[in-house]
């Protein structure tokens, strides 16, 4: 357990997480479906749009308040704040690109590191009013404990995945397509939801049964890692520096509780 941070801690930083997550909520709901002007940062693959913007300044606005001294790192400004004992993962809108469309399935994804581990964190879908929360003493939806259970194998399971995004094909064309079909042969279903924070929100309900990103931001897994392993599935850093913590590597794989990932498909995919 990292230094200084016990479960009842955790728990009062999860509460806060919450607070600010749940104050962008109106703001969200209201401009759901309103199609958004949307820029682009790196390409038109990474749209924003100026409520993803609105929302991480009043994320960091309450954390700031509840929490003077941390440092925010969120995905539009970056890193604000002094070097405080917490620092704050924040995603403002993880799906923009569903957001901006009317796609239902975009969260606010806000996660508090201490001593290099995740300690508490809160993911909210704001359309669907539910709030997946965890902290070292557990995960809850609304409140109401969440386990991660689901299927035990790849022949009655459901996969969802980013991957292969448009810079994976260029970089690697052929292998590519050809992970990607083994996911697609083996697996019951495979979907591409948008939403890293969301779906492994999924994952710790029990609602969606693997779930892999290659490429991913500290920002979008902060929290939701945490959901995965306090309702007791499985999260897997994927690439990551040896020693580095969990929520820095650029890739993850992640199951709920009982599945077989020795016999998935998904050790040859990702070479774990």
């Amino acid at each position: 357990m990292p230094q200084n941070v016990d479960v009842p801690a955790s728990r009062d930083l999860a509460g806060i997480a919450e607070l600010a997550a749940r104050a962008t909520g109106d703001r969200l709901r209201t401009a759901f479906r309103s199609r958004p002007a949307v820029d682009t940062k790196r390409d038109m693959h990474d749209p924003v749009t100026e409520h993803d913007r609105a929302a991480e300044e009043t994320i960091r606005e309450v954390l700031a308040k509840e929490t003077p001294g941390s440092v925010v790192v969120g995905e539009e400004g970056g890193a604000q704040g002094e070097d405080g004992d917490i620092r704050w993962y924040v995603d403002p809108i993880d799906g923009t690109a569903n957001f901006a469309v009317g796609l239902p399935f975009f969260c606010v994804s806000i996660g508090a590191v201490a001593g290099g581990e995740v300690v508490a964190g809160a993911v909210y879908d704001p359309v669907r009013d539910e709030m997946f929360t965890a902290s070292l003493g557990g995960a809850t939806c609304n409140g109401e404990r969440i386990e991660s259970r689901g299927a035990a194998r790849d022949a009655t399971a459901v996969v969802a995945t980013s991957y292969p995004s448009a810079r994976e094909l260029r970089d690697d064309h052929d292998g590519a397509l050809r992970r990607f079909g083994l996911m697609v042969d083996a697996f019951a279903t495979l979907r591409r939801p948008g939403s890293a924070a969301l779906t492994l929100a999924h994952v710790a309900a029990g609602w969606t049964d693997v779930a892999f990103d290659p490429s991913i931001n500290a920002w979008d897994v902060t929290a939701a890692l945490l959901l995965v392993r306090e309702a007791g599935g499985t999260y897997l850093p994927l690439g990551g520096e040896p020693g580095a913590p969990d929520h820095m590597a650029p890739g993850y794989l992640a199951c709920v509780g009982g599945f077989d990932l020795d016999a998935s498909v998904m050790l040859e995919v990702t070479g774990a």
